[in-house]
C-alpha cells in the first residue's frame, strides 16, 4: 500500500467517528502521504428571479448553506489537527454538487491515487452495504476507491483477492497482477492472511458438450480446469507471495455467488477486486460480477480498474471548490 502517495478521504458528513478517516490517517502516516479530506454539500438551486418569493426563499436557502459550509470546514480542522501535529501533510475542501461528480472532479484535478470512503449503504442481512455514491465511484473514478464497511476494526486480518486469469487478454491480466499486488502490500503492512480467489464455471462447459459420452465430457472439464490452475499459477509466479500468509483457492461455479460466499466463510475484512466491464459501454465500467458481488458483500471493498481506464466524468469550466 506504499504506492499511494495522494490520498482522497471523503469525511462523513455526520458528527460521528469516520471509519474510512480512521484508515485513511493512518496510511498517509505510514507513507507519508499527502492526505485531502472533504466534504460534499449539494448546491442549491439558483433562484428565480421571476418569482419573489421563490427568490426569497432560494437566496434563504443559499445563505444557510454558506452557514453550514463555514461549520464543516471548521469540523474538518478540527478533526485534521491531531495529523498536522503528527505530522501528515494535510489539507481539507468543501466541494459542492453531486457528491460522485465531484470526488471524481477533485481526483482529476490533483491526480489523487486512492479515494477512500465509508460505506454509503446499509449493513445487514436485508440491506446493501453499498450505496449511489459508492457504486458511480466504483464504476467511474479513475484510481482505486476503498470503500470502508462503517464498523470495519482498525485492521484487516484477512484480507481476499479476487482474480480472473485469462489466457490471451493482456489487460485483464495487468488488472489481475495489480490487484494481488495491492492485496500482498496491505497484507505485508497489517500482517494479514491472504486468500487469493480464482472461480471458474465447469456447468458452462458441459452445456456445450450435449453430443459427447460422459466420459470425453469429464476428460474435457478436467482438461480445462487444469487450464486455469496453470493460468492462476502462472500470474501468482509474477506476484510472489513467499512472505506473506496466504492460501490460494480455485471455485467450481458462479464467481459473483462464490466470492461473497467464500468472503463471509473466511471473515474477510476486505475483497479487493477489479471493476471491469468486457462489453465497452461507455460511462459503466463494471462488470456484471462485480455488481453481483458488490450486492451480497458485508465487509469492505477495494476496487480497482486498467491502467487504460478513462472516466467519463469531465471537468467542469466552472466549479466551485472552497479549500482551508
Amino acid at each position: 500500500m506504499r504506492r499511494f502517495k495522494n490520498i482522497l478521504v471523503v469525511a462523513d458528513s455526520a458528527d460521528k467517528q469516520d471509519a474510512a478517516f480512521e484508515r485513511a490517517a493512518g496510511l498517509a502516516l505510514r507513507n507519508r502521504a499527502l492526505l485531502t479530506v472533504v466534504c460534499v454539500v449539494e448546491s442549491v438551486p439558483e433562484a428565480d428571479a421571476g418569482i419573489p418569493e421563490r427568490r426569497c426563499a432560494d437566496l434563504h436557502g443559499i445563505r444557510i448553506q454558506e452557514m453550514m459550509v463555514q461549520e464543516d470546514l471548521r469540523r474538518l480542522e478540527t478533526l485534521i489537527a491531531p495529523l498536522r501535529d503528527a505530522g501528515v501533510e494535510v489539507q481539507t475542501r468543501i466541494l459542492r454538487g453531486t457528491p460522485f461528480l465531484e470526488i471524481i472532479r477533485e481526483v482529476l484535478r490533483n491526480q489523487h491515487d486512492l479515494v477512500m470512503m465509508t460505506a454509503d449503504g446499509e449493513s445487514g442481512l436485508t440491506g446493501a452495504l453499498f450505496g449511489s455514491t459508492s457504486i458511480h465511484l466504483m464504476r467511474k473514478c479513475p484510481c482505486p476507491v476503498w470503500v470502508i464497511k462503517p464498523a470495519h476494526g482498525k485492521f484487516c486480518a484477512r484480507i481476499l483477492a479476487a482474480v480472473d486469469p485469462h489466457p490471451s487478454d493482456r489487460k485483464l491480466n495487468a488488472l489481475n497482477i495489480k490487484i494481488i499486488e495491492l492485496a500482498a502490500s496491505l497484507a505485508r503492512a497489517e500482517q494479514s492472511e491472504l486468500y487469493v480467489v480464482h472461480a471458474w464455471n465447469a456447468s458452462k462447459i458441459s452445456s456445450l458438450g450435449t453430443r459427447l459420452s460422459r466420459g470425453n465430457m469429464e476428460r474435457m472439464v478436467a482438461h480445462v480446469e487444469q487450464e486455469h490452475v496453470s493460468r492462476l499459477d502462472e500470474l501468482l509466479q509474477q506476484c510472489p507471495l513467499d512472505d506473506v500468509r496466504h492460501q490460494v483457492h480455485l471455485l467450481d461455479g458462479d464467481a459473483g455467488d462464490l466470492i461473497p460466499a467464500m468472503a463471509k466463510r473466511k471473515r474477510a475484512d476486505v475483497i479487493v477486486m477489479g471493476t471491469v466491464c468486457r462489453t465497452g459501454v461507455a460511462g459503466f465500467f463494471i462488470g456484471n460480477t462485480a455488481e453481483k458481488v458488490l450486492r451480497q458483500v458485508n465487509c469492505s471493498v477495494l476496487t480497482v480498474k486498467p491502467d487504460a481506464f478513462v472516466t467519463p466524468v469531465k471537468l467542469d469550466s466552472l466549479e466551485s471548490v472552497h479549500a482551508a
